[in-house]
């Protein structure tokens, strides 16, 4: 029995945990899943909170673990990478009533659910005063192309984090570091801050792969960027006249429409054990530069060819940043081709980032749940 297969009861004694990752792409999702996992481990009872793609992942990984529905912050994007970072300011006002929404819904399932911690993946909202309340990110220095929204953009952010007892940092606390200035700010957060190492939900395997690639393509993130990037890979795969050896990864876990192009891998989503297997065999990785798959990327040693969501200043500063660490290749998606990939890779000078602590999240969260008032559980109520 896996850990997703375990029957995720309550434990006298054992603190209840509820984990709510953010609804942006699912990268905030994925890298719960070792906490998740670890969690149950120990024996303590983990509810999950989440919706739409989140809440699909989630379930299929963690089948016995409670999820509860809670809206996204459900941001639209622009086509348009000039226009995209006007259109999320535009929507501020949203997330500012999603905040107090979902602050409202936790202060209720407080009332019902014997709850000990909360870990918030990004969601501001999640915290209350008689919850031990983390809020888990790596944005402490969230990215703008213009200087003053930069500025007023962590003002913003270190508003909120400081209103939870902890944040979690999922990086290294020195160099080597996957974040850059983005995990290390010059002044941090008044509240604890926690570097408690990266996250991957995979483990690096050992064994022979089933089968080989040439390129392996996992798509993620917002739309429509990734239609966007899809309907451009599609008419290069469609024409694949080096007959190579490809498997693409949609991204879709909630969608039961299918792609089919002739010679190609196709999968909507995998879970974690499938998806890496695919990995394992494969020569090359083209991603997008989410943070999450960055971390998967340099646990598994993995040739990656990045690809920044256009528009998302994040994704475009960990593209430049890890190229000139020369830890992953980059090259912008207008400028994107299948070809000009394979041959950048090629030509690319990898090196190996060395001194991640993988593992380490789990000496912090083991100290911090140990530290947690010991209850006895009460009966499951309805909420």
């Amino acid at each position: 029995m896996t850990n997703g297969d375990k029957i995720n009861t309550r434990t006298p004694g054992k603190p209840c945990i509820l984990i709510a990752p953010l609804d942006w792409g699912l990268g905030h999702a994925t890298r719960c899943i070792p906490i998740i996992k670890y969690l149950i481990e120990q024996d303590c009872h983990v509810i999950l909170a989440a919706s739409g793609k989140p809440a699909s992942l989630l379930t299929a990984e963690f089948p016995k673990v409670e999820l509860l529905p809670l809206p996204g912050y459900g941001l639209h994007y622009s086509a348009s990478s000039r226009l995209n970072v006007l259109k999320i300011l535009s929507q501020l006002p949203k997330i500012l009533i999603s905040i107090k929404q979902e602050h409202r819904w936790l202060d209720a399932l407080v009332k019902t659910r014997q709850i000990n911690m909360v870990i918030s993946d990004c969601r501001f909202g999640l915290r209350h005063k008689n919850v031990f309340s983390v809020l888990m990110t790596h944005q402490l220095a969230i990215q703008s192309p213009i200087k003053w929204v930069k500025q007023q953009l962590r003002a913003w952010n270190y508003r909120f984090i400081n209103r939870f007892n902890e944040c979690w940092v999922p990086d290294e606390k020195g160099f080597p570091n996957l974040a850059g200035e983005i995990s290390h700010p010059p002044k941090l957060p008044s509240i604890p801050v926690k570097y408690i190492g990266c996250l991957s939900r995979f483990t690096r395997l050992t064994a022979s792969p089933e089968k080989e690639y040439d390129a392996v393509i996992i798509l993620s993130g917002p739309e429509p960027q990734r239609t966007i990037l899809e309907n451009k890979l599609v008419k290069e795969l469609a024409s694949n006249k080096n007959a190579l050896a490809l498997a693409l990864i949609r991204g879709l876990p909630d969608d039961a429409n299918s792609l089919r192009i002739q010679g190609v891998d196709v999968f909507n989503h995998l879970p974690a054990i499938a998806l890496e297997k695919i990995i394992h065999g494969a020569r090359l990785i083209i991603s997008r530069s989410g943070y999450t798959t960055v971390m998967d990327m340099l646990k598994l040693g993995k040739r990656t060819v990045l690809v920044p969501t256009p528009g998302q200043p994040e994704q475009e500063y960990l593209g430049r940043y890890l190229s000139q660490q020369q830890w992953c290749a980059c090259m912008r998606q207008q400028d994107f081709s299948l070809a000009d990939a394979l041959q950048l890779a090629s030509s690319f000078a990898y090196s190996n980032p060395g001194g991640l602590h993988m593992e380490s999240y789990k000496e912090h969260i083991g100290q911090t749940i140990g530290n947690l008032p010991r209850v006895i559980f009460a009966p499951k109520l309805s909420v």
